[in-house]
Formats: C-alpha cells, sequence, structure tokens
C-alpha cells in the first residue's frame, strides 16, 4: 500500500476562492460533469503544481493563463512538460480565450475528451506529439 500524502487543501481553497473572471467563467462549464459527463476539479495538487482544472480520469489539465503568467512562459512550459512526462495532457487558455471565446474554448476541451492520445512508447518517445495545446483560436 502506498505511503498517504496529505495534500495541501489551504492553499487549493485560498486559489478557489481567489479565483479570476475567466475561470469562473469556465467553472460554469466543467462543474458537475456538464462537459460529456467527464468530473473536473478546481485548483488541484499534482505534485508541486496546482492545476486550474483537472479531469482525473482523462488526466487532461486545463490551465488559465492571466496577466500573472506574463513573462513566465519559461516556467509554464517547464511545468507542461513535467506534467506531460507524469501522462498527462496540458491545454492552455489566456483570460481574453476564455472571457471572449468561451464557446471555442469548450469545444476545444471537447474535441480532447473525445479523441484519446496515444500512450508514450517505451523509452520516452511518443508516437504523436500532444503537448500543450495552444490557447484555441477566435474566429
Amino acid at each position: 500500500m502506498g505511503q498517504f500524502k496529505p495534500r495541501n487543501t489551504e492553499r487549493a481553497r485560498s486559489l478557489r476562492n481567489a479565483a479570476t473572471p475567466a475561470e469562473r467563467t469556465l467553472w460554469k462549464y466543467l462543474n458537475r460533469s456538464r462537459l460529456g459527463g467527464h468530473k473536473f476539479s478546481r485548483q488541484m495538487p499534482i505534485g508541486p503544481y496546482f492545476a486550474d482544472f483537472l479531469c482525473r480520469a482523462e488526466k487532461l489539465v486545463i490551465e488559465i493563463d492571466g496577466f500573472s503568467h506574463d513573462g513566465r512562459q519559461p516556467s509554464d512550459r517547464r511545468r507542461a512538460r513535467e506534467l506531460e512526462s507524469q501522462g498527462y495532457m496540458v491545454m492552455r487558455f489566456t483570460n481574453d480565450d476564455v472571457l471572449d471565446n468561451i464557446d471555442g474554448v469548450v469545444r476545444s476541451i471537447e474535441t480532447a475528451l473525445a479523441h484519446p492520445r496515444p500512450l508514450p512508447q517505451a523509452g520516452g518517445e511518443k508516437e504523436a506529439q500532444h503537448g500543450s495545446r495552444p490557447a484555441c483560436g477566435r474566429r
């Protein structure tokens, strides 16, 4: 049996209470398994990181980047690579994506959930590149 690792629930609660307008908007579409029956959680710890939204069953992490991420792209890329090495797919959207194009964001997430990713091959090579998803395109 694995060793119990307590979660930093105080930090998670604090992050949920301080959610940005974009996070609150997207949560309306993700909570209560509204997106194709997939259960999402907010501000879930994964190792030393907190995922804005996490679908455990599909190992899908959704990050909403606001002004606090300006200048942090190298750190965000490193974090995404670490999560991907653990089998997670990371999708990133900006606050503007969510607030100005919520339908496009939701469609992008639905598409990712509908298309299972190939498992990593021996030696860490991947059959198909899935990596961090770019922000959805606006029309």
